[in-house]
């Protein structure tokens, strides 16, 4: 599968590479492989144009998994307005809009955006005691130390299995 991200410079979409130029392969459970799966057959891919590299850049056309409902390429701010604070705020991690008609005003909360969703992915897979080589490999960090300075905290067993070993 090709992995492209979109960007966005004054409001003109553009397809890029992921964040450090490369792109990564995930091992994920069967129960996670399988909800795209059941996605694509529901909504099949949309093929889209847009500019690579930078908005001026030469057209390239990817296949999208996500679209918006008039078949085009999703921006980042239009998923966060619309989808993404929505749900939190639906799940009751974050406070709902005080006034409905304010949705488009949501908070800028970092900790609350969609990226949080790595951060999350790679501190359950470390606290699962999963290699931080591995882990280094899946987020596309150019070394596990890297990895290392971001998740450390998430390693509750650290120091421990050593003891145990030694028992």
């Amino acid at each position: 599968m090709s992995v492209a991200k979109s960007g966005a410079i004054k409001g003109r979409l553009y397809f890029t590479v992921p964040k450090g130029k490369k792109t990564r392969t995930v091992d994920v459970p069967s129960s996670v492989a399988d909800e795209p799966k059941r996605h694509v057959e529901a909504f099949p891919p949309v093929e889209v144009e847009l500019p690579w590299g930078k908005p001026e850049g030469p057209g390239r056309k990817l296949s999208l998994v996500l679209t918006t409902r008039f078949g085009n390429a999703v921006a980042v701010n239009t998923w966060n307005t619309h989808t993404w604070k929505p749900a939190l705020a639906e799940a009751g991690i974050i406070s709902p809009r005080a006034n409905e008609a304010k949705r488009r005003q949501w908070a800028a909360a970092p900790k609350d955006g969609f990226h949080v969703l790595r951060h999350i992915y790679a501190s359950l897979m470390l606290e699962a005691g999963e290699s931080v080589v591995t882990s280094a490999r899946w987020l596309g960090h150019s070394s596990p130390a890297v990895t290392l300075g971001y998740y450390a905290h998430f390693m509750p067993e650290a120091g421990s299995k050593g003891r145990t070993a030694i028992d």
